[in-house]
């Protein structure tokens, strides 16, 4: 299961372009409201998600998606609940991925150290420990993902569909969109 953590806020196409792209390869993906409620996105486009945090199973798991925006962000950096399943995600060697600002939360919390990353420009010394790679729409880094911006929410959700199914299974999704 891929778990996609949306926050008030959020930037809409990291979240949906990627889940999109999950679903087709057949990959079960949650999108996961932190307040229970439909999400509002930072363009006006509101999202009923399929579950709440406290559901997230991770004895299910097999990534933990953060998407950027703004406000969501932040508001995700905000919720003590998020940093421990992220930090216990990555613990149990889950697969781990952020766009766009999220990377950032990432530092902060230290899952970056020594890793390739990427996010927004501009926003890079947020990027703590990490060996930066600003001119890259995704990077993939051992169990670390994470993706420039929402430019990049294709080849970011592809980049996912390859690291949990394959080249392969990532190639045929790719064709089946034409990109």
């Amino acid at each position: 299961m891929v778990y996609i953590l949306l926050a008030p806020g959020f930037e809409e196409i990291e979240a949906l372009a990627p889940t999109d792209l999950l679903r087709r390869a057949e990959i079960e993906t949650a999108l996961v409201s932190l307040t229970g409620e439909p999400v509002p996105g930072s363009h006006g486009v509101t999202v009923t998600a399929d579950m709440t945090l406290e559901e997230v199973n991770l004895s299910q798991a097999e990534m933990i998606v953060l998407p950027g925006g703004g406000p969501g962000y932040k508001n995700l950096g905000k919720d003590p609940r998020v940093e421990r399943l992220v930090r216990e995600a990555a613990e149990k060697g889950l697969w781990v991925a952020a766009i766009c600002a999220a990377p950032t939360l990432l530092g902060r919390w230290g899952l970056l150290e020594g890793k390739r990353a990427v996010c927004y420009p501009g926003m890079e010394e947020g990027l703590a420990g990490a060996v930066r790679q600003p001119d890259s729409g995704v990077v993939r880094d051992g169990k670390i993902i994470t993706g420039r911006a929402a430019g990049s929410a294709f080849e970011f959700g592809l980049t996912l569909v390859e690291a949990l199914a394959g080249k392969a299974r990532a190639d045929e999704v790719r064709r089946g969109i034409v990109y």
